[in-house]
């Protein structure tokens, strides 16, 4: 018993750092189609600088896991989280959309290096434990994004400008990581068959597979993300709270998703799981891209996030288990292959909303959740990670 509440601990402290997480980096997305109103950018050129995310996280993902390893997971966020949120608050004073991608190139590095560190912690934390936490954690951190987009819709309803909304988080932020992650003790590595010497995060046979499952979750939820405010603004006369009462349909899904799926997971399996929840992605990107009214449009975003709920969790579990190197390695090079297929997605997404409508976008969407569905074969349990929780167990 005298290890159970240091265990329990440890578990709400990574759990609440992705809900901080979750808090300074939602709020920009929220705010895109006001930007794009200030700066006078159209869809295409609004795609050009929402690359700027995805550039700067790929210009870190490769050196990532050699900051994690020599920092730690604790230092690396106190390092970097402060900027993460302190740059979006920065964009509404910029005069062009070449300094919008700069910052959002900057605030890409900082999210990036946090997202992969936070995600080392919490599964160095799942492998020392007998209880499956990984997807509970990114369930609070939708539902720390899910917060923020409420915030957001009633920021916008309100008429608030995004400076004075973006800069507010500032100070909470730094509050909340002052009670977390400060204090903050770090759990044991996983074991792993590496050398132990640290090396840049290149991508692997394996963890090309797992990219394959993994992809249209980042696509979808980043095409909503980026879109789904504006595609209700050009496609339904409503209000601008209404517009923005999509990213809260998909993130409440996906939480829902998240905190409840564990059960599921154990019970049946995640590549069974994983496919059914495909069906339910597929079956959202038919409503979206064919919705007549706007309660339709609300409920196909529901149903994406709902279908994508644990894709990301599954593939960072599965990467972090693989034992040939240091789990960072893995997570790092899993996570840089997803952000370089979607380097250019915000400027091909834009350019088809751009040239055939934004109906259109989400509908050549499709694909990516048919590789998914076949590629999930590649999230089948490894016989090692069985004996592994086993042990933690006794």
């Amino acid at each position: 018993m005298r290890f159970e509440k240091p265990r329990i601990a440890a578990q709400w402290r990574i759990a609440a750092l992705f809900f901080i997480h979750a808090l300074a980096s939602g709020a920009i997305h929220t705010r895109i189609p006001d930007l794009q109103l200030q700066l006078g950018l159209n869809e295409s050129e609004l795609g050009f600088t929402l690359m700027g995310l995805p550039v700067g996280a790929l210009s870190m993902f490769l050196f990532s896991s050699k900051i994690i390893e020599r920092l730690g997971p604790r230092r690396t966020i106190l390092f970097l989280m402060p900027v993460m949120v302190t740059t979006p608050a920065l964009i509404p004073l910029v005069p062009n959309p070449f300094a919008m991608f700069a910052l959002m190139a900057l605030n890409g590095v900082a999210f990036s290096v946090t997202n992969i560190a936070m995600n080392v912690e919490a599964d160095r934390i799942e492998a020392s434990s007998p209880d499956r936490i990984m997807n509970t954690c990114h369930g609070v951190w939708s539902v720390g994004f899910l917060l923020t987009a409420l915030i957001g819709a009633v920021a916008r309803g309100l008429h608030i400008s995004p400076l004075v909304h973006l800069a507010s988080l500032i100070p909470v932020v730094m509050l909340a990581m002052a009670v977390v992650v400060w204090p903050m003790k770090a759990a044991a590595e996983r074991p792993h068959a590496g050398s132990g010497r640290r090396r840049l995060a290149w991508p692997t046979a394996a963890t090309l597979g797992l990219v394959g499952f993994g992809l249209c979750a980042g696509v979808l939820e980043g095409g909503a993300r980026a879109w789904s405010i504006i595609y209700m603004r050009e496609t339904f006369e409503v209000s601008a709270f209404v517009q923005s009462l999509t990213l809260p349909a998909l993130l409440a899904s996906m939480a829902i998703g998240r905190l409840t799926a564990d059960r599921f997971i154990d019970r049946f399996g995640p590549v069974r799981v994983a496919r059914v929840l495909c069906l339910v992605s597929l079956l959202g990107l038919s409503f979206v891209a064919l919705a007549p009214v706007v309660g339709a449009a609300l409920t196909g975003f529901a149903l994406i996030g709902f279908g994508i709920c644990v894709t990301i969790p599954l593939m960072l579990s599965a990467a972090a288990r693989l034992g040939d190197r240091p789990s960072s390695e893995n997570v790092a090079a899993t996570t840089l292959l997803i952000q370089s297929t979607n380097l250019l997605s915000p400027a091909v997404l834009g350019w088809i909303a751009e040239g055939f409508g934004l109906r259109t976008t989400f509908g050549v969407m499709v694909p990516i959740v048919v590789l998914s569905f076949i590629m999930a074969n590649r999230l089948a349990p490894r016989s090692q990670d069985g004996a592994a929780r086993a042990a933690a167990s006794s």
